[in-house]
Formats: C-alpha cells, structure tokens, sequence
C-alpha cells in the first residue's frame, strides 16, 4: 500500500495542448501520453472544447471540483456531468465536445489501454470497508480522510490518493464525511470490470 500526495503529482500539457493535466499515475513508470497501459489524471478546465483522441483507450470521467460540463460524444445525446453524477465511461477513440455549464470544472479521468486493462470507476460514500480484491485499486479522497489498513493507519488528504493490489488481505476502513473515488484497474483487458 502506497499514499500518493496531490503536492507530488506531475504536471504536463494536454494531448491536444488546449490546458494541463495532473497525472496522479501511470503504468508502466514514465510512460507517456502516448504510450501508457492505464494512467489516472485530473483536469482544470476553463473554457469549451474537444477532448483529445486516443486510440484503444477506454475512458471514464467524473467531475471532482466545479459545476460540471455537458458531453457531446460522437454524435450521441448530451451527456449531464456534475458533483453528483456517476461517473461517465465511453471510448477515448471517438470525438467528444465539452461544455462547461458554469464556469471552471476540475475532472478526475481514468484510462486504461483496451487490449491491455479495463477499468471501473465507482463514486463510494464514507465512511466504507472495502474487502480485499484481485484488483489492482486506488482511491481517491475528496476531502480529509482516515484510512485504516489492518494496524496501520494514514491521514489523507483532499486529492491524495492510496494505491494497493492484490497482495492486499485486510479489509480498507476508510473514515470522513465526504466521498471517495474508488479506481479498479484489471490486467486482464476487456469487459470484466463493467
């Protein structure tokens, strides 16, 4: 188990260098926009405009700061996303228009390579216990946070985010009054996860 501090993220321009984006992890190590397996981010974005493409990569975005954005993906029905709404998965590799409804929004956006890893992103109330999984998982907090892990215990805070896998074996008790966003990211590519 590993705590990944929002102080130590990496900063890097969009794909399509229309703003910047804080990649909280990638796999494998170093990887680049380009040539990543997964990659967890955040965005701030200030102003309408097309997402970036990226080929056999399946996407879900969930809105973590902000009123939100409406989604216009490949031609379908707009797509409401806001503080309360589950996250939003569709694929990387179709065109997608956002508009901001109000003003800047801040996104958490979780890809993985399809042939390679699927994900799931779930929106999850605290205070939870999360059994032991074959998964490897990350979650993300919202707000202050303590998060227990059999005898040991880590103070979170607003955007930090803990990573542990399969070698996992005691639940994770997590405590605080605000949500979480709980990643699943499975080796395995395809459907599994959804």
């Amino acid at each position: 188990m590993k705590i990944l501090r929002a102080s130590d993220y990496k900063r890097m321009p969009w794909k399509n260098g229309g703003g910047e984006t804080v990649e909280i992890a990638v796999y494998p190590a170093g990887a680049s926009i380009e040539d990543f397996d997964w990659r967890i981010s955040m965005a701030t974005v200030a102003s309408d405009g097309p997402f970036s493409i990226f080929p056999d990569v399946d996407r879900t975005l969930s809105i973590l700061s902000g009123a939100g954005m409406e989604l216009m993906i490949d031609g379908g029905p707009p797509v409401t996303l806001q503080l309360d709404s589950k996250p939003c998965p569709f694929p990387a590799d179709r065109p997608v228009f956002a508009t901001l409804l109000d003003g800047v929004t801040t996104d958490l956006n979780v890809m993985t390579r399809r042939d390679r890893f699927s994900h799931r992103v779930i929106r999850q109330p605290t205070p939870v216990s999360l059994p032991p999984t074959a998964f490897l998982r990350f979650v993300l907090a919202t707000g202050k946070h303590v998060i227990a892990f059999g005898s040991e215990k880590f103070d979170v805070e607003p955007l930090d985010c803990l990573t542990f896998g399969a070698e996992a074996t005691d639940d994770l008790v997590i405590s605080g009054d605000s949500e979480v966003f709980l990643i699943e990211l499975d080796p395995e590519g395809g459907d599994r996860l959804r």
